[in-house]
């Protein structure tokens, strides 16, 4: 029999543990009870069917300075079951705790197991805002496809996610450059030891508080060009957000920093075509071999992640108008070349948790490469585009700016 989180035992735990919540059914939207979740023929997940189970015991909250990225957690989580002969189940907001889950289920041995990451932000006037979630729903059912997970309505799965925000929503610490970072996943239940497609999974959002990625201003990165790994590959998943792309660049990472850099720089091929920064996309920004002011990043081949980040940034340079804006294959021989000649000008990856980080120096075939950032400040951590980008997307983001790109959770 498939499997599936089991209810009664999280709420078990929870009335185990001391201190701990206790499951109510104080909703204002829903349905009768967690175990009516699979009742009918409903094949989507459905926000006016979501149940909220709150917390009675809320947690402390942590002081905004002493926050590190992904260490700690909201009082609540949001979870929808799916199974293939029900559909989806109703969207269920409880306390924050463990899943239990069958030790054969195949999450664990063959990673069917894709996620995202986005934050909400609280703008000046206390209103709680979201960045083009829809993108973030829309890559998840493209990596949720390439597994062959179960996809969903990512309009409706919005409005869930706004629903947590509601009953988490005095964790969204205020201040620009904190945020609450959200965490979805979708995750194959199925017991069973057979390679196949699942016939349960469980969807899930978790959330974060954090702080500011620079909190003492810009800190530009190193970056060491792995010649001998790769992230990615032709006919792969590189273009899929799932935790089997993540866990193998923890060696060529820790590789790096052992030689005194503190990313990796992806790349691909004999002629070191440029992939990706860490866990960032990557942006050079250049004069060309035709003498133009161009920015340049690697096209969506399926081995590049399509960043959100990326794509608002694309956009909003080529509104610009000011310069080239490329998304075409680059490699370090160019790159190189263009140090040596003086025309390299910037570089920076570009990501949910930094927005943009500058690169100083690469490491290639045993030579540093300096990257100039702003000559005309020689203290400074970032380039002038670099820098701009930075702000008007932070703009955007905590409201300050108007844009359609900011959802406002009313």
């Amino acid at each position: 029999m498939a499997s599936s989180l089991c209810l009664s035992g999280l709420a078990a735990i929870h009335r185990r543990a001391p201190g701990g919540f206790r499951l109510l059914h104080s909703t204002t939207r829903c349905a009768t009870s967690a175990n009516n979740a699979h009742v009918g023929a409903r094949t989507g997940i459905q926000a006016s069917l979501l149940q909220k189970s709150l917390t009675t015991a809320p947690k402390a909250l942590v002081p905004k300075e002493e926050l590190v990225f992904g260490h700690v957690f909201t009082d609540h989580m949001l979870t929808v079951e799916w199974t293939a002969k029900h559909g989806w189940g109703i969207p269920l907001i409880k306390p924050y705790g463990p899943l239990v889950l069958d030790p054969s289920c195949s999450v664990f041995h063959y990673a069917f197991e894709c996620f995202e990451g986005l934050k909400a932000y609280r703008d000046s006037q206390g209103n709680i805002r979201l960045f083009r979630p829809e993108k973030n729903m829309e890559r998840m059912n493209s990596s949720a496809e390439r597994l062959h997970l179960p996809q969903f309505d990512g309009r409706e799965a919005v409005e869930c996610i706004k629903e947590l925000l509601r009953a988490d929503k005095r964790w969204v610490p205020e201040g620009r450059g904190y945020s609450l970072y959200l965490r979805p996943t979708l995750i194959s239940t199925e017991n069973t030891l057979g390679v196949h497609r699942a016939n349960s999974a469980l969807l899930y959002v978790i959330a974060s508080p954090c702080g500011p990625y620079f909190p003492t201003g810009f800190k530009a990165i190193s970056l060491y060009c792995d010649e001998s790994n790769v992230r990615a590959w032709p006919g792969g998943v590189g273009n899929k957000k799932l935790g089997a792309n993540y866990a193998p660049s923890v060696g060529p990472q820790v590789a790096a920093e052992n030689k005194g850099y503190q990313q990796v720089l992806w790349t691909i091929g004999e002629d070191h075509e440029l992939m990706e920064v860490g866990t960032m996309n990557m942006f050079v920004f250049w004069r060309n071999e035709s003498g133009e002011r161009e920015l340049v990043t690697p096209p969506l081949d399926g081995t590049i992640l399509p960043g959100i980040t990326r794509d608002s940034i694309l956009e909003l340079t080529r509104n610009w108008g000011e310069f080239k804006v490329s998304e075409r294959k680059i490699n370090m021989k160019q790159i190189a070349r263009a140090s040596d000649e003086g025309r390299l000008l910037e570089v920076f990856g570009a990501g949910t948790a930094c927005v943009v980080t500058p690169v100083s120096r690469i490491h290639f075939q045993g030579k540093d490469y300096e990257i100039p950032l702003n000559p005309s400040i020689p203290s400074a951590q970032a380039g002038p585009i670099t820098a701009r980008i930075y702000e008007t997307l932070f703009a955007v983001q905590y409201g300050e700016t108007p844009s359609n790109w900011s959802v406002v959770v009313d």
